[in-house]
């Protein structure tokens, strides 16, 4: 990906290192203005070899190998640029490539570094509140199926938009066109690529040259009536660069346009109004409904290099003012490739929030005017290189990303994927104690039920009282939490959008249940004209149980109550059903059946007396167990 920064961003990462040119850096300080990367790298080679190196030699070429993404070599340099340096965005880069040579260890020393030289930096807090966020993201699993797509060549592809049937994607493939000297690949262009009915695709071919110029075309959007498409292109198209006086290099920026379907073609290219000399604007991306473009920009008054904005698409076609999308989202780092999916879900590259290496993707979604926590897709959207320009469709569960990960052809590719698992989970962790004593009580049973009461999983907490479960985001659910000795319990757990949900769930000695006369459980209610039991009825009978297993002298009478609803003799016969299928669950759990009666009571003894009459809930008040201790010995 790192061809396609602008030529801005690139002053902007290496200005540091600007300081210390001499006669000697001459040449190479020229190659690296005018962003010849590999020529540069060459050159600050020669001076190493020849004893002419120092400190800003060897920070730029670990910047020069940086900006071509040859990692291990920017490694080596930035390590030694850092000998005798305590920059705070070179050590940053630095943690940067030794996460991406998968060396997390020695990356997170850099970021402690990193951290004590610039505490205030959003990605110095971030990690400090976050140090163990490597395991978490591995963790998570893997929720999408990625294949390297069967079009990409052996230079820069990445994109991926399909629209009326054609896959948008941008490429430099165009060996006609002249290399562009930051990496020795021709210029980008914009090409289509038809689908065919088995999901192969066919040739690439090159849009048409009122999209395409010789400059750098990028990454395409569409509007949902297919008429109008967003792109980005340099700047020079318009004539709008600046020269440097050292290096001879034009400094353009990237702009944004929009072209009109005419026919089967696109034509009529315009420049949009929030372009501007002075920033770059890129990456379109269009909202579902039309109304509002979102896309990446250096602008001032931004956070970090790169920022997210949105900005509202009028009736008339005409863009409102760009709106930044705030320091939740946006960092001190590069925030790029915006993509607004049909849900409203936000999806974007960074490289300032915690991730593998590089640009990661990551997403949230605006809610109430207030956005989600950022989270990141995980593996295997995301790898220890650069990410980014992630589509998707919700429909279908389907999209591209690319990346210049090994094992591609290029060096950027796109890549297909299909997602497996819902994408966003809450890791709800519950944890248990003792009532009395505030203690964790390890051991106990937490089960897991969906909002329909289905059970999804159950664990045993561990030493500290914890169980942990994911949950999808926004989905109701219940805990139910039952441990030897003590009360059992449910907790209802309202669907979540946060990244953790963490839940207390305190649990009584089981003796709390005794009364001097009864055992206090929550009432067993029956269905209308029902005796059997159900899985609420149980769960209370359950604590009956462990109550008379701890008391083996103890003797209950189980008394069951209807509602007035039908006639006394049926009710009576009704309520006797109840009490022996009361009894007979009893003793199905071990309890001898001479330890526990049952007996009828039909409507005689109502809780509620409904003789004007009752509401829904007051008849199930009547239908009811009781439990009488008839004798006991616990104290």
């Amino acid at each position: 990906m790192k061809n396609f920064n602008t030529i801005l961003l690139l002053t902007l990462m290496s200005g540091f290192c600007l300081t210390a040119q001499n006669k000697d850096t001459k040449k190479a300080d020229k190659q690296f203005a005018r962003y010849e990367f590999v020529k540069a790298a060459e050159s600050y080679n020669k001076l190493v070899e020849n004893g002419k190196a120092d400190a800003y030699v060897y920070g730029q070429l670990a910047e020069s190998y940086y900006n071509i993404f040859n990692t291990e070599a920017a490694e080596r340099w930035y390590a030694k640029a850092l000998e005798t340096s305590d920059n705070p965005e070179m050590v940053y880069r630095y943690s940067q490539m030794l996460k991406a040579n998968g060396k997390y260890d020695e990356s997170n020393q850099q970021m402690d570094r990193f951290a004590t030289l610039r505490p205030s930096d959003d990605r110095a807090t971030a990690y400090r509140k976050n140090p163990d966020y490597l395991p978490k993201i591995l963790e998570q699993g893997k929720k999408f199926n990625v294949q390297n797509a069967e079009f990409n060549s052996e230079q820069s592809d990445f994109g991926g938009t399909m629209n009326d049937g054609k896959l948008y994607i941008t490429s430099g493939r165009n060996d006609s066109r002249k290399t562009y000297g930051w990496n020795d690949q021709p210029f980008l262009d914009i090409y289509t690529i038809s689908k065919n009915t088995d999901g192969t695709f066919q040739e690439a071919e090159l849009a048409n040259n009122t999209i395409n110029t010789r400059y750098h075309e990028g990454l395409v959007s569409f509007t949902p009536d297919n008429k109008t498409m967003y792109f980005s292109r340099e700047s020079y198209y318009e004539k709008d660069f600046e020269k440097d006086s050292t290096s001879s290099a034009k400094i353009s920026q990237l702009y944004l346009f929009k072209a009109t379907k005419l026919g089967d073609d696109w034509d009529m290219v315009e420049s949009l109004a929030i372009n501007s000399e002075n920033y770059s604007v890129k990456n379109p991306s269009v909202s579902a409904d039309g109304k509002t473009l979102y896309f990446a920009s250096n602008m001032p008054g931004g956070f970090g290099e790169f920022d997210i904005y949105k900005a509202e698409i009028n009736a008339d076609g005409t863009i409102g003012d760009p709106v930044n999308l705030g320091q939740k989202v946006n960092t001190e780092g590069q925030e790029m490739f915006p993509y607004i999916s049909s849900n409203n879900t936000l999806y974007f590259s960074s490289t300032g929030h915690l991730g593998l290496g590089g640009l990661d993707v990551f997403y949230t979604k605006e809610i109430d005017g207030k956005m989600a926590p950022i989270r990141n897709v995980g593996i295997p959207i995301n790898s220890n290189a650069d990410d980014f320009a992630f589509i998707i469709d919700e429909e279908n569960d389907e999209g591209f990303v690319s990346s210049n990960r090994a094992g591609g052809k290029g060096s950027d590719d796109v890549y297909e994927f299909k997602k497996l698992q819902p994408l966003c989970d809450v890791l709800t962790i519950a944890t248990v104690l003792d009532d009395t004593t505030r203690e964790p009580l390890s051991g106990a049973t937490v089960s897991l039920f969906d909002a329909e009461g289905n059970k999804v999983v159950s664990k045993t907490t561990n030493e500290d009282g914890v169980a942990e479960f994911m949950v999808e985001c926004d989905e109701d659910s219940e805990l139910e939490v039952v441990m030897d000795g003590f009360d059992s319990k449910k907790v209802q757990v309202a669907g979540s959008n946060e990244e953790e949900n963490n839940v207390q769930i305190s649990l009584d000695p089981i003796e709390k249940l005794i009364l001097p006369e009864s055992i206090d459980l929550a009432p067993i209610f029956f269905e209308f004209d029902e005796s059997n039991i159900t899985a609420q009825a149980a769960f209370e009978l359950d604590k009956l149980v462990q109550i008379m297993t701890k008391y083996p002298d103890m003797v209950i009478n189980a008394t069951s109550h209807t509602d007035n609803r039908g006639s006394d003799s049926y009710n009576a016969a009704l309520s006797d059903r109840r009490a022996k299928t009361t009894v007979q669950y009893i003793i199905s759990k071990g309890i001898d059946e001479s330890r526990i009666s049952g007996e009828g009571k039909g409507e005689t003894e109502p809780k509620v007396n409904c003789s004007s009459g009752c509401t829904k809930e007051q008849h199930a008040e009547n239908r009811r167990s009781e439990f009488i201790i008839v004798s006991d010995t616990a104290e």
